[in-house]
């Protein structure tokens, strides 16, 4: 490393203050100044485990931001790769091989009882099979706070191998109880994991790219999602001899997890924060970006930490009793359930349907379906991207308005495509096409990063666990919900999205704040302000 670059503090040789006795000297006086800058002399000194050199921090280095390196790239594949890989794998792998899962699950229950099997109780069985994820998922997101972050991210691989194991021998067993089981314990799995992984990747990445970080979570869920697309076509594993196959692979991205993640540090956020370990916390966080010119995030953090000791520790009951942590989970509950009770599912669910009205066959509506997805997948790149240019309350904004305005299109567009021109089936494919789009721009992905960036360390795993299960619910309720209501209404079942999506854009541009590039401690402090008014 070059001397100059670091702006090394030199004492003239004749100078009565020598070396030797100014080390001595400055480690006596370590008084910085609130910024963490050296006041009027030119040499600052930071005492940290590495033993490093006294170095002057000049303006221009101590106000540097830290960008992306090879281990915070690293840590953040580590972390997402393993826990967002299952949420998204999961939710979309059972769609290709419902039809042959369902074929398997008449034929079980037929010889177990040699009566001919009603179709009614078929499906209710594969409902269940369906729906318990969700179940598990709200059990798992509400569990969150009480679990560190590397360390539950790690354990939580256990409940992977289970699953995997009941769901990849379900068919050689004749069980179709060991795949609701199975679905069981990976919902638990990804409830944690929506709430673990997204404030792990909260907590280490720098405060100018957490909004960038957090989008990582949503945009392995879309690739997940396309991945188990395309591993269910028929050419592949959607057949009747390797759909168990199909669900067990979901134990790849969890060995994956096990062997890269020990190599990361733990939150260092979480290790002072929670655990009090102010040299593992440097040390974590030295680690993370990739050099030893951390003092100013140091800084930041042992404010929150002194402020943390001035206040007792956060329960679920004071989360809904104070004012200045209510106004926060009001708003992140909130922004769960409108991410769910958008329409997303029951466009994805719809997609298909609409495709094959505008006369495309099965197999090309199959391909149109995996079009859609990775459609999905390149716009929450492109969310990544300007997410800290933009902002988190504009691309929501921008996202919800969007839907809304596209689902009413899309009611329109299906109530007359049975009996129009084909060209308004291909109108209704491109509505589903764009929905999709701006359900990707802000709101598929800021809702899983934005709870963490609500809240201080002592509130942050309350919060989380409840707007996880706040979210996994609400997926519940319109998997549950959907199918009835789209048989009643049919294509009018939009109109309660739009209404709700209405709903939504004037919540978020009433109440959802704008967190770009704010500390934790200017979060709060606003929320603070708010609560007295």
């Amino acid at each position: 490393m070059d001397q100059e670059d670091y702006g090394v503090g030199y004492i003239e040789e004749d100078h009565p203050l020598r070396p030797e006795a100014a080390a001595q000297s400055l480690a006596l006086l370590q008084v910085p100044d609130k910024s963490g800058r050296s006041r009027n002399t030119s040499i600052s000194s930071s005492v940290t485990d590495l033993d490093a050199p006294i170095y002057t921090r000049d303006d221009s280095r101590s106000t540097r931001q830290h960008g992306f390196n090879g281990r915070l790239v690293f840590a953040i594949a580590a972390a997402a790769l393993g826990s967002a890989f299952q949420h998204g794998y999961n939710t979309g792998v059972v769609n290709a091989p419902q039809k042959l899962i369902e074929d398997w699950i008449k034929v079980t229950e037929h010889n177990r009882t040699d009566q001919v099997v009603d179709q009614s109780k078929v499906t209710i069985i594969w409902s269940i099979a369906v729906a318990i994820f969700c179940v598990g998922g709200m059990i798992g997101g509400a569990i969150t706070g009480i679990v560190g972050r590397k360390g539950g991210l790690l354990l939580n691989n256990v409940l992977v191998a289970v699953a995997a194991i009941f769901e990849g021998v379900s068919k050689a067993a004749g069980s179709y109880e060991m795949i609701i089981i199975g679905r069981f314990f990976i919902g638990i799995n990804s409830g944690l994991n929506a709430g673990l992984a997204p404030m792990y990747l909260a907590e280490i990445s720098p405060v100018h790219l957490r909004g960038a970080v957090g989008t990582v979570y949503q945009l392995v869920i879309t690739i997940s999602i396309l991945v188990s697309q395309i591993l269910g076509l028929e050419s592949i594993l959607g057949t009747e001899e390797s759909w168990p196959v199909l669900l067990a692979i979901t134990v790849v991205p969890g060995i994956f997890q096990l062997v890269t993640l020990p190599i990361c540090p733990e939150s260092p956020k979480y290790l002072l924060l929670s655990k009090g370990q102010e040299m593992e916390a440097q040390r974590a966080l030295t680690w993370l970006r990739g050099t030893i010119e951390v003092h100013d995030e140091m800084d930041d953090m042992r404010n929150e930490y002194e402020a943390m000791k001035l206040v007792p520790k956060v329960t679920i009951k004071e989360m809904f009793v104070n004012a200045t942590l209510r106004i926060p989970l009001m708003i992140a509950m909130m922004v769960m359930v409108a991410q769910q009770l958008s329409g997303i599912n029951a466009v994805m669910f719809f997609s298909t349907k609409i495709f094959r009205m505008a006369q495309l066959d099965d197999k090309s509506a199959q391909y149109a379906t995996l079009g859609m997805g990775a459609v999905n997948v390149f716009m929450t790149l492109v969310s990544m991207v300007i997410v800290e240019k933009a902002g988190r309350k504009t691309l929501l904004l921008i996202g919800f308005a969007g839907m809304c305005v596209t689902t009413v299109l899309l009611t329109i567009s299906l109530a007359y495509v049975q009996n129009a021109a084909l060209w308004v089936s291909y109108v209704s494919i491109l509505l589903v096409i764009l929905f999709v789009v701006m359900f990707a721009i802000g709101p598929g992905s800021i809702p899983w990063f934005l709870v963490s960036e609500l809240f201080n360390q002592s509130a942050r795993g309350a919060a989380t666990s409840l707007a996880v299960a706040v979210n996994w619910t609400a997926n519940f309720i319109v998997g549950i919900g959907f199918l009835p209501l789209q048989e009643a209404m049919g294509g009018n079942v939009f109109i309660i999205f739009t209404i709700l999506l209405a709903l939504f854009v004037l919540f978020v541009y009433k109440k959802v704040p704008e967190t770009k590039n704010k500390t934790i401690e200017e979060i709060s402090s606003m929320f603070r302000q708010i609560s007295y008014q």
